[in-house]
């Protein structure tokens, strides 16, 4: 299996990115392909779906987002075309406090999803998953917005690991930009 892909992005598209590493294109599709910036290199996670008919990969931008994917992918009647829009419109957490508080309006807003799909999503996974706040998932965010900034990365990584990431991602830019300043 293959764990991730480090590459240009060449190309952005609606469901997918174009990603060329070693002379190679992959098509990836991706739950919000925007979250990737075209003519930059990019660490993407992959999924290999294999099937007799068909061969597809599909990319997160974090760990934690393909392993959600990939429990979602255990849920009886749930594949990846209907794994990925839930991972598009919703966030990790929110996804993850839905499915312990048994909360089926929020899970049904998802496109293909409807109460019968919620039901059985709540009842595979309530309980499996944990809810965390991942710091690398915020540190990721809160560089790729002090990089648009124009910031380098030998500045952004002294700063990320002072700023506290409890805050929201306002107060971290707001946090990060004093310290970058100082």
């Amino acid at each position: 299996m293959l764990d991730f892909i480090y590459g240009k992005i060449e190309e952005i598209e609606s469901d997918h990115i174009s990603i060329s590493t070693n002379g190679i294109g992959f098509k990836v599709y991706t739950p919000n392909p925007y979250v990737f910036k075209q003519e930059t290199e990019e660490k993407v996670y992959l999924y290999n779906h294999i099937r007799e008919d068909e061969y597809s990969l599909y990319g997160f931008k974090t760990r934690d987002e393909r392993e959600l994917f990939l429990k979602l992918l255990n849920v009886k009647g749930l594949g990846p075309k209907v794994a990925m829009p839930i991972l598009a419109t919703g966030s990790i957490d929110g996804i993850l406090d839905a499915i312990d508080r048994e909360n089926i309006l929020y899970l049904t807003k998802f496109p293909k999803v409807g109460e019968k799909l919620a039901r059985q999503i709540i009842l595979d996974l309530k309980g499996k998953l944990v809810a965390k706040q991942d710091t690398r998932v915020v540190n990721e965010e809160l560089k790729s917005v002090l990089e648009s900034l124009g910031y380098k990365g030998a500045d952004i990584k002294k700063v990320i690991a002072e700023v506290d990431g409890t805050l929201s991602i306002e107060d971290q830019v707001k946090e990060a930009l004093k310290l970058l300043i100082r």
